[in-house]
């Protein structure tokens, strides 16, 4: 597996080289959010905010009311827990093209309850004119700019950062509105985003090596919710539809998985794995996501439930799990 570093912050450099327009906003973690290649490149579009959020929205509106593209760059709780009033008055009311970057979603972070952001999703997306995005690997990362340069209102994306893997193919770019079909199959459809892809790919590998026939879909656009191929593979799910994310199963993929399956009358059973109405602890990625059953070993449980059945998989049946290397440069709090 390909792992690459620093990969927005590279991309970003490169691609915002001819637009003058683009003007970077960080709060005090230009370096935890690794930004800081942007200012050293550009440091007449760079501003430090300091550690006032609320501010640093109310900035970026009047930033877009004057025709730039505000991107703001710092921890995901720190945007939408912190200045959630000034986002929705002075960025998503006025349908501004501000650009949010939310640094350490959900289990990507040891720093506790703080700063895991694991109901942004159901927050953001409850928010009118507001598109959110969740990368899940490298490629996504490089192709997100172009992805969602042509969306007219503010978008939020929660962004990875550090070593990411390459999952999916280079020149296979991030489509808004459309998952990525990774596998085909009728017993079970089972959608994935962000870091959970990574997870559901170790156990898909296993499961189809057993007989079973699922059709995973990796999903990065979490609003708007449209895409007509999640509803048809949910249809044709013969017994049943799971859902892994790394965030509540209140308000996010889960659920809008929920909403549209419904609203359809698809009769299917969904199963939703993510994180059930808790904090969680400080502890590495891999840590947590077994303590709180965002893993593969979770997801094949899942599906022999599902199924019925009991394929004796355990944990040396699958790939070894990729171990994050400690983000050295950041500041304590954000290892």
């Amino acid at each position: 597996m390909e792992i690459l570093s620093r990969v927005h912050a590279r991309k970003l450099v490169e691609w915002a080289k001819d637009k003058p327009d683009v003007i970077v906003l960080s709060a005090d973690l230009t370096g935890s959010t690794e930004i800081d290649l942007f200012r050293e490149a550009y440091p007449d579009r760079f501003f430090s905010m300091g550690m006032a959020e609320q501010n640093m929205m109310s900035f970026a509106g009047g930033l877009a009311r004057e025709g730039f593209y505000p991107f703001i760059h710092t921890f995901a709780v720190f945007i939408y827990r912190r200045a959630y009033d000034q986002i929705a008055d002075s960025i998503a009311y006025p349908n501004l093209p501000a650009r949010l970057f939310g640094f350490l979603p959900g289990v990507t972070t040891p720093g506790g309850a703080t700063h895991q952001a694991i109901e942004d999703i159901a927050v953001m997306r409850a928010l009118p004119n507001m598109t959110v995005v969740e990368v899940g690997d490298a490629t996504e990362v490089e192709t997100l700019l172009d992805a969602i340069q042509p969306v007219k209102g503010p978008v939020y994306v929660r962004m990875l950062r550090g070593e990411i893997p390459r999952l999916f193919a280079a020149d296979e770019p991030l489509q808004l509105g459309r998952a990525r079909v990774l596998s085909a199959g009728n017993d079970i459809t089972l959608l994935s985003s962000g870091i959970c892809t990574e997870e559901a790919l170790r156990a898909t590998n296993v499961l189809r090596a057993r007989g079973v026939s699922i059709q995973h879909m990796h999903v990065s656009t979490l609003k708007p919710f449209d895409d007509p191929a999640i509803l048809e593979a949910a249809a044709q799910a013969r017994c049943g539809v799971i859902t892994i994310e790394n965030h509540t199963i209140l308000g996010g993929l889960g659920t809008a998985v929920a909403e549209v399956i419904a609203e359809a009358g698809v009769g299917k059973k969904l199963v939703r794995i993510g994180l059930r109405d808790v904090f969680l602890h400080g502890a590495s990625r891999p840590y947590l996501m077994r303590e709180y059953g965002l893993d593969a070993i979770t997801l094949i449980r899942t599906v022999e439930q599902l199924l019925n059945a009991d394929f004796g998989i355990t944990e040396s049946d699958l790939a070894a799990v990729r171990l994050d290397a400690i983000h050295s440069e950041a500041k304590a709090e954000a290892l």
